[in-house]
């Protein structure tokens, strides 16, 4: 999977960017208060990167950090996560079968909450009733939406479902349902089914990071909600290329 992912590094768009706060020597001052819209709010708008929260082996990583989150949603959550009985089987299968089911070993779209793992940039495009998540991965896009509208009575099932969004002071959040069933969670195989609904709290703490608490609430899949917590660090001077995951892909024929 990871060489599937390769990406040189080399490679990114690379561009000062402007606005940057300085400490006294002149680097960039990450802890520095975060930037904020003309109505007060909080700007979340940057290039942003996983937490690197997942040591390299002794070799070394490649060229991507890949954090816990990203194989194993819950490996932060104790007790791990309360699946249905159906669901622990499932994940169980999928992992034994060494994630050949997996949508992302076949370039498909990832879930909302893989996207929020995966060791790709995203980059935050924020205006006046509307935040766009635009991913490097597969060159997608998530729209949330901030202008009051109601959800979708009955939406067209979304491998990233239907997101509004309204502040808490200087927290946004985020609920999103409209799920299609066969998301994945994570590269362990955990699901997610078409009852889901998913609630992110966002808090930008200064101007290099990003906190997200991500609670679950699928009672198709487990029995109760879960929440777990991670961040995105800002990336300076440098921009979005394009990955398209089928481009050169020889993988897939050779599944079993």
């Amino acid at each position: 999977m990871l060489v599937t992912l390769a990406l040189p590094l080399a490679a990114q768009w690379n561009y000062p960017t402007a606005g940057v706060p300085r400490t006294k020597d002149g680097k960039p001052n990450m802890s520095a208060p975060a930037p904020r819209l003309p109505d007060g709010k909080p700007d979340f708008s940057g290039t942003w990167d996983v937490e690197h929260n997942k040591p390299c082996p002794p070799e070394g990583c490649n060229d991507f950090f890949v954090p816990w989150e990203f194989t194993n949603i819950a490996w932060k959550l104790e007790g791990g996560l309360p699946y249905q009985p159906w669901a622990r089987d499932l994940a169980k299968s999928r992992s034994a079968n060494q994630r050949k089911d997996d949508p992302l070993s076949h370039c498909l779209p990832v879930g909302l909450v893989e996207m929020q793992t995966i060791p790709m940039f995203r980059k935050i495009v924020q205006v006046p009733g509307l935040m766009v998540i635009l991913n490097e991965y597969n060159t997608s896009y998530r729209q949330i939406f901030t202008d009051g509208r109601p959800k979708p009575e009955d939406p067209q099932p979304s491998w990233t479902g239907y997101s509004t969004a309204k502040w808490d002071g200087d927290t946004l959040v985020i609920e999103t349902s409209g799920f299609r069933d066969g998301v994945w969670l994570d590269t362990g195989g955990d699901p997610i089914t078409d009852a889901a609904k998913i609630t992110e709290r966002i808090r930008r703490v200064n101007f290099g990071k990003i906190e997200l608490d991500l609670t679950v609430n699928d009672p198709k899949a487990y029995t109760k909600p879960w929440t777990v917590k991670m961040n995105q660090i800002l990336q300076l001077d440098t921009d979005l290329i394009d990955y398209i995951c089928l481009e050169n892909e020889k993988d897939i024929p050779h599944y079993v």
